[in-house]
């Protein structure tokens, strides 16, 4: 087996990620929209379209665990991208540099993108059971804390207590 040319196995999957990144970005954005406009139907069918990503980002991540396996294999860095290209030539290793730190930016955006709009389902979620609660018991809840029925008085989403 020949010597493994690093530089263009990184480059090719920093490149891989980046579009998947891209690519996820894009999907987000629209489910961003569609969540806003409470287009659920449209929503839904990004489904198909959200698998795929996933499918190739998962391969992004063993192609990368192979790297680093090879890597470590011949005795280089194998704990990182990071640190197998700080491992290249000097000239290959500056060329990986921007390609690495723009991948891990949007890795970032990516996960606190992907964090808020978990946030605003879960909300709607609360939200929706609340509703679903009201309807089921004629908005007549049994206080959280005391003994007995809610008084008559209260807000029926009031404690007892309260």
């Amino acid at each position: 087996m020949g010597e493994m040319d690093w530089e263009a196995e990184l480059a090719n999957l920093l490149s891989r990620l980046n579009n998947a990144q891209q690519s996820l970005f894009d999907l987000l954005s629209r489910k961003r929209e569609l969540l806003i406009q409470r287009k659920l139907g449209e929503l839904s069918a990004l489904a198909p379209e959200e698998e795929l990503l996933c499918a190739e980002l998962q391969a992004c991540h063993d192609r990368r665990q192979e790297l680093l396996a090879q890597a470590a294999s011949v005795g280089m860095p194998g704990d990182s991208i990071r640190s197998l290209a700080g491992h290249l030539p000097q000239q290959q290793a500056k060329g990986l540099q921007q390609p690495l730190d723009e991948a891990q930016r949007r890795s970032q955006l990516l996960r606190h993108h992907c964090m808020s709009q978990w946030v605003a389902v879960q909300r709607t979620m609360l939200h929706l059971s609340h509703m679903i609660e009201i309807i089921a018991t004629g908005g007549h809840l049994k206080p959280t804390y005391g003994k007995g029925a809610a008084p008559s008085q209260s807000g029926s989403l009031m404690d007892q207590a309260v």
